[in-house]
């Protein structure tokens, strides 16, 4: 036996006591960021949803403005006259 010494819990156990709450930290808030890139990847696919509807609507819109000019070449200025004349 040595003299001075006292019983203390070893070294192991203490360091277990500090990191289970660090590690339970973690775990948790690498829950919450899985959630949160769930959510984000969601709204992504929607956005993506929502771009490729407008880039069609937008492509329907060139095309019929694209059909107008042809549509107003065939008229002659008779066309433009007013009917009282």
């Amino acid at each position: 036996m040595v003299i001075g010494m006292t019983a203390e819990p070893p070294l192991a156990a203490i360091e277990e006591s500090k990191l289970e709450p660090r590690v339970t930290e973690v775990e948790v808030r690498l829950t919450l960021t899985e959630d949160l890139v769930e959510a984000l990847n969601l709204t992504v696919y929607r956005q993506q949803q929502q771009i490729e509807s407008l880039q069609q609507q937008l492509r329907q819109l060139y095309q019929q403005l694209q059909d107008i000019p042809a549509a107003t070449e065939k008229r002659t200025p008779r066309d433009e006259m007013p009917p009282h004349y």
